[in-house]
């Protein structure tokens, strides 16, 4: 079954509109792998707008699933996670004032820079992974880094998925196809949701996780963070 990773960085978000530690970011993700998912991800930006630096070395000692970082290998997040040393690092370019990760990485100009970063995680063992759209010539281009997978970036797909258009599927079985064939493990995230995500699930091939966080903690406000982890799993399934 493909894992789910909760993102947890709208949970920090709350907590930073008042100051203080409510929520507990720590506990909540000890619940949420408590309710059974496989994974947590953090994406601490430079203005830590929402997870702080802190909160990774606080979450290091109780992610007993996978802890996956999020985020652009400027030096200060490298170093950070080549000290926590979590499970998986994603590379994603955002920039600085970006409000949320809004484009993949162009793996062609940026090759030389991505497998000096990916060779350093790796040498680390720490298991690498880029961000990134579904353009074929890119994906080929990806595997000749080292990376270990690929996140597809997935908001095309939501777009049409909410228009009916069911079509916008295709990209992503071709470019998981693509990744499976050069020997790249394949994940997925942005936009995911409850709607959407089981036939993401059962059409994309060898899909190994998904990240999803913003649309998790917004239906956790409806139904519950234990229901809505419990209903994820169940579109997995």
């Amino acid at each position: 079954m493909t894992k789910l990773s909760v993102n947890i960085n709208k949970i920090a978000t709350i907590r930073n509109a008042r100051g203080g530690n409510t929520p507990n970011l720590v506990q909540s993700a000890i619940d949420i792998q408590g309710f059974g998912a496989e994974g947590i991800t953090i994406h601490p930006r430079p203005d830590e707008r929402h997870i702080r630096y802190q909160d990774a070395y606080d979450l290091k000692p109780i992610v007993t699933t996978e802890f996956n970082i999020e985020g652009n290998p400027v030096q200060k997040f490298m170093d950070l996670v080549l000290d926590i040393k979590p499970t998986q690092v994603t590379l994603v370019p955002d920039a600085v004032d970006a409000i949320t990760s809004n484009a993949g990485w162009d793996t062609i100009s940026n090759q030389k820079f991505l497998t000096e970063v990916i060779n350093e995680f790796q040498r680390n063992n720490i298991r690498t992974s880029i961000f990134m759209g579904v353009d074929l010539n890119l994906i080929e281009a990806a595997a000749k880094t080292g990376t270990d997978r690929i996140e597809l970036y997935t908001e095309a797909y939501a777009i049409a998925y909410k228009k009916g258009d069911k079509a916008g599927i295709t990209p992503y079985i071709e470019a998981a196809k693509l990744a499976s064939s050069l020997k790249m493990g394949l994940n997925a995230g942005h936009d995911l949701s409850l709607d959407n995500l089981q036939f993401f699930a059962k059409e994309v091939p060898d899909l190994l996780e998904v990240s999803i966080g913003h649309a998790l903690i917004s239906e956790a406000l409806y139904f519950g963070l234990q229901n809505v982890v419990s209903m994820y799993l169940q579109k997995l399934k």
